[in-house]
C-alpha cells in the first residue's frame, strides 16, 4: 500500500476565521463535537451508507483537521455507520485544510481535484484510501439534501473569501 505524505501548504494564502469567533469551540469536548458530526454525516450520507458506497472506510481511521478553527475529527466506519475512532487507533488517512477550503468543497465552488491538486486540502496516509474518498466526494450530489443549509454555507464561503481579499 502506497502512502501519501502530508503535503505542505500552497503559497496561496487561505482566508481564515478570526480566533475571536473560534475560541468557544475549544470549550466543547472533542468527543461531543465528533458525536455531533457523525450524527450529521450518517443522516447526510444515509443512502450511500445503505448502498455500501462508504465500505472503503470499514475499520479504517480517517482524521479530518480544520486548522484555522483548531478542530480535529477521527472517524471510522463500523456496522455501516460512521463513528468516532478511538484516539489510540492509528490513522489510515488524514485530510487537512482551513474552513474556507472545506466550504469550497461542500458548496461545490471548487471541485475536489482542484483543491487537492493545489494542496489547499492536503491528504496524508494511504493513497488508495485517499483516492476512494476523493472520488466519493467528487460524485456526491448533496445540494438537494442540504436545502437552506447550502445557502448559509455559500454565504459563509463568500464572507470568508471577502475577508481573505481584504488582508
Amino acid at each position: 500500500m502506497m502512502s501519501l505524505p502530508v503535503q505542505t501548504q500552497s503559497s496561496e494564502k487561505s482566508p481564515t476565521i478570526p480566533r475571536l469567533f473560534t475560541w468557544p469551540l475549544g470549550l466543547v469536548p472533542s468527543r461531543l463535537q465528533t458525536g455531533a458530526l457523525t450524527q450529521i454525516l450518517n443522516r447526510l450520507f444515509a443512502p450511500e451508507l445503505a448502498d455500501g458506497e462508504l465500505d472503503f472506510l470499514d475499520e479504517k481511521v480517517m482524521r479530518i483537521r480544520v486548522e484555522d478553527v483548531g478542530l480535529e475529527y477521527r472517524l471510522t466506519l463500523s456496522n455501516a455507520k460512521l463513528r468516532a475512532a478511538r484516539r489510540e487507533q492509528a490513522e489510515d488517512l488524514s485530510i487537512e485544510g482551513n474552513t474556507y477550503e472545506f466550504l469550497l468543497l461542500a458548496t461545490r465552488r471548487e471541485d475536489p481535484d482542484t483543491l487537492f491538486f493545489n494542496r489547499r486540502l492536503r491528504l496524508g496516509g494511504s493513497t488508495e484510501l485517499g483516492l476512494y474518498v476523493k472520488n466519493f466526494l467528487d460524485g456526491l450530489e448533496l445540494e438537494p439534501r442540504l436545502g437552506p443549509l447550502l445557502k448559509v454555507m455559500e454565504g459563509a464561503t463568500s464572507l470568508l473569501g471577502r475577508m481573505g481579499r481584504s488582508n
